[in-house]
């Protein structure tokens, strides 16, 4: 997704206006004040768009790189499957960064004028056809994530016999492809994708009846993300449901009874946090576009000086720009919550949380597992 991270959005009209391709020389000279305040601006807040871009990058990066020494090990051919998920994800998202917030930077670097660095046209259904793909692709692929975790769990004997890793490379292309080739419609005249307030970044119209297919092709990708979510919850919801009836049925007092309070703990609050990862990165922006379609309105009408002045599309076009700001942020959250955080943080937090509830500590030396590979252990 775009890294359009910018304080300066609240400019007023005229200063919005700055970046329609048709504003006229006259108005560019009657906002000169308003100018200035923009290169001020953007010369520190392009600071935010290059920094969001660094962090995803090099998380991105080393969650492959930590995926890709784990696959590597002899000991770990029974969680390959799901290692895969984890670098399929971290390569998705490392790949839209790349391709997207270069562009962003331009943009902001040319004072927010889109036409300075895109004066065809072209780069602009490019960025909006990245835009739908690598925001698509990780909220199916942490569907299959959820999935996979599911039957793990819940149908081990099932899962050790048929999840082959040609099975989950399948999958992982399938989603690839599918998303693509969705992506693509607006390209060949099913739906569009024009510039957006502020005019640093191209992605789906909401508003715009005129195209063919235009509304069909947003409320998709609105109806295929809102499913996703709802894939993912109900799925890691199962999960958490069978870990915790698993480890009241081990009542014992045994290692193995220890390890499953641990295991247990763990896998929850990395599901929890998943689920809260996605929900709050993704539900605004969905959201709004459905809202926004219902009402006949797009974020282009934002520079619209005689719409704009309704409040009710003001706040429409300020909380549009926000949901898209929060749905970029998944692709930086990915690797941290999925992977990174997961070794540094969370063994240390279920060891305080194990004190508290009087769990035993034993064995929280051991360097915590992927779960699926745990599971298999302590069913032996």
């Amino acid at each position: 997704m775009t890294r359009g991270y910018l304080p300066c959005d609240s400019l007023n009209h005229a200063g919005r206006k700055m970046w329609e391709p048709n504003t006229s020389n006259i108005l560019k000279e009657k906002v000169s004040s308003n100018l200035t305040r923009a290169d001020n601006c953007g010369s520190v807040s392009v600071v935010f768009p290059l920094t969001m871009m660094i962090t995803g990058l090099v998380g991105n990066a080393l969650a492959m790189l930590m995926v890709y020494k784990s696959y590597k090990k002899k000991e770990s051919k029974k969680k390959q499957s799901f290692l895969l998920c984890i670098g399929s994800l971290a390569l998705t998202d490392f790949t839209g960064q790349l391709l997207t917030s270069p562009i962003v930077i331009s943009v902001y670097l040319s004072n927010r004028q889109w036409t300075k660095v895109d004066p065809s046209g072209s780069l602009c259904a490019f960025f909006g056809l990245c835009m739908t793909m690598f925001g698509l692709c990780p909220l199916f692929i942490a569907s299959a994530m959820a999935i996979e975790r599911t039957l793990a769990i819940r149908a081990p004997h099932w899962y050790a016999s048929h999840m082959k890793t040609r099975a989950t490379k399948a999958v992982l292309l399938c989603i690839w492809i599918f998303v693509l080739a969705f992506a693509l419609l607006p390209i060949i005249g099913l739906g569009q994708y024009t510039l957006q307030w502020p005019g640093t970044w191209c992605f789906i119209s909401t508003g715009d009846h005129d195209t063919p297919g235009n509304i069909f092709f947003a409320s998709t990708f609105a109806s295929l993300g809102l499913l996703a979510l709802l894939v993912t919850f109900s799925f890691n919801l199962a999960t958490i449901k069978a870990l915790v009836s698993r480890c009241k049925s081990k009542s014992s007092a045994s290692q193995s009874s220890k390890q499953w309070e641990r295991i247990t703990l763990e896998t929850m609050i990395q599901l929890m946090g998943i689920m809260c990862v996605l929900f709050a990165c993704w539900s605004p922006l969905l959201v709004i576009m459905l809202k926004m379609m219902s009402n006949n309105t797009s974020a282009e009408h934002c520079k619209n000086s005689s719409l704009v002045q309704s409040s009710t599309l003001q706040k429409d076009c300020n909380f549009f720009l926000t949901a898209i700001r929060l749905a970029s942020l998944n692709q930086i959250l990915d690797p941290w919550v999925y992977l990174l955080l997961r070794q540094i943080l969370l063994r240390k937090f279920c060891q305080v949380a194990n004190a508290v509830s009087s769990c035993s500590t034993d064995g929280h030396k051991e360097h915590p597992m992927i779960l699926s590979t745990e599971m298999r252990q302590t069913d032996g």
